[in-house]
């Protein structure tokens, strides 16, 4: 298995090695820079010693040779040496005649050194020309031409001596570089490691976030998307566990009365009888249909947070109105007189539609459910640049001040609810509501008669 250790070794050290390379390279080429002028001087002490020693008292070309200084140069040169003096014409040549000679111009009094091959050879060439004091022969002025070569295996030796200890002391240094990041490495995940063991050791249920503090600054963005889909998790958890809660609290209630209703019917010899336990079983599973389809509701919003892509823009004149024109047909079976106010210009939210519908539903069905026959209701949108508002009014008894707070409460019914209510319509309303950043309001209806409910949201494009 890959390491975060292994992969910055694999990473760093070829591309330390391919630097090492190219560091002795240059250094080769610096070190033969330094070993050519080094070794340059002492040809060109050779040069000014044969120089020295040139006369043309004799009306031609004469030299006496030191032969111990060069004895002592060949020594130094550790190889061959060759001399050779001639005139510029190369009419009077004294020494190794064949030296190859430079294809540049000689300019008088500056020595110049160049690589050549002699025999096979490789040889470094010093060279060096003057005017002589009075010309050999013809009027015109001459130049003496001085050249000394030396076989180059002393300074290849020599450059070569250095560039393998360069080359020891970065292969030193890439091993200790690699070392030292090898253990910097260590150090620096071991709040990583402190950071394993105490998530491993949590308990099963334990989902606090983890201390951002305590890990590089690095590793924060990680640590803090960890906590996010920790919280999700939580929030999703804590969800499930309320809806279990739920179910099992709505629906262990109905389902006991309906055994005690099917053993009744199944003992009732009486036709009649039998058909009234059947009718209050029929009462008895629309109630718990009922109850189960506000659980799923309120599940869907209490989990509608986690799908943020669900969001969509939403007329929520066109919204309202459908929602009445469903209820419309209950509404008249009882009565009522219901009637729907659509705001004079479009208002639109960014919502969930689904779960926005069910809220408005919920209103309407709550109204229509509380009021005796006869009953006035209105479904009403409003809004502005900043808050879009739906409403339900209707002139029924009312709700008492001291319940108002309760309102959207799970199980809690007031004293005006409807029979066979379960307790849940206003609190999936405060739940959606809350959900999208708007909030659920009761208040007295007009000239205090009645309810009022207010679902408000953010208008779309407002900063809420």
């Amino acid at each position: 298995m890959s390491t975060l250790k292994r992969k910055l070794l694999a990473l760093l050290l070829p591309s330390l090695t391919l630097l090492l390379c190219g560091e002795l390279w240059l250094n080769y080429q610096a070190l033969q820079i330094a070993a050519n002028s080094a070794y340059d001087r002492s040809l060109l002490g050779a040069i000014k010693a044969i120089d020295a020693n040139i006369s043309t008292k004799t009306g031609g070309l004469g030299m006496e040779l030191p032969y111990t200084m060069l004895e002592f140069f060949q020594l130094t040169a550790s190889g061959s040496v060759f001399y050779r003096v001639s005139t510029e014409d190369g009419l009077v040549t004294l020494g190794n005649a064949d030296l190859p000679t430079p294809s540049i111009y000689l300019q008088s009094g500056v020595p110049h050194f160049y690589d050549a091959l002699y025999f096979g050879e490789p040889v470094r060439i010093g060279i060096y020309s003057r005017l002589l004091s009075k010309p050999l022969y013809g009027a015109d002025p001459q130049r003496v031409v001085i050249q000394v070569a030396e076989s180059i295996n002393s300074r290849t030796t020599f450059a070569r001596s250095l560039l393998l200890q360069a080359a020891l002391l970065d292969a030193l240094l890439v091993v200790l570089i690699a070392l030292l990041l090898a253990v910097g490495v260590v150090l620096v995940l071991r709040p990583l490691q402190k950071l394993r063991r105490e998530v491993a050791e949590r308990a099963q249920d334990d989902m606090t976030p983890i201390n951002p503090a305590q890990v590089p600054s690095e590793v924060r963005p990680l640590v803090d998307a960890v906590n996010k889909h920790v919280e999700r998790y939580r929030q999703l958890a804590l969800s499930q566990s309320q809806f279990l809660d739920d179910a099992s609290h709505q629906l262990r209630t109905p389902l006991a009365v309906l055994r005690t209703q099917i053993e009744y019917a199944m003992r009732e010899p009486d036709l009649p009888r039998v058909s009234e336990a059947l009718g209050a079983m029929q009462r008895c599973i629309d109630h718990a249909t009922r109850s189960t389809n506000q659980l799923l509701s309120l599940a869907r919003a209490n989990n509608a947070g986690m799908v943020a892509e669900s969001m969509a823009s939403i007329d929520l004149n066109v919204l309202a109105e459908d929602v009445g024109r469903i209820f419309l047909p209950e509404a008249r079976r009882k009565k009522h007189d219901f009637g729907f106010v659509a705001a004079k210009q479009k208002i639109m939210v960014v919502a969930i539609e689904p779960l926005l519908r069910e809220a408005i539903a919920n209103l309407v069905d709550n109204a229509i459910g509380h009021l005796a026959e006869n009953g006035l209701i209105t479904l009403a949108v409003s809004g502005d640049a900043v808050t879009a508002k739906v409403t339900v009014t209707d002139n029924g008894p009312g709700i008492p001040e001291e319940e108002r707070s309760h309102i959207g409460e799970r199980f809690r019914r007031g004293k005006a609810a409807q029979a066979g209510g379960t307790g849940l319509g206003l609190a999936i309303v405060k739940t959606i509501a809350e959900l999208h950043g708007g909030k659920l309001t009761v208040s007295d209806g007009p000239d205090h008669i009645g309810t009022t409910m207010a679902l408000t949201l953010p208008a779309a494009g407002s900063d809420h």
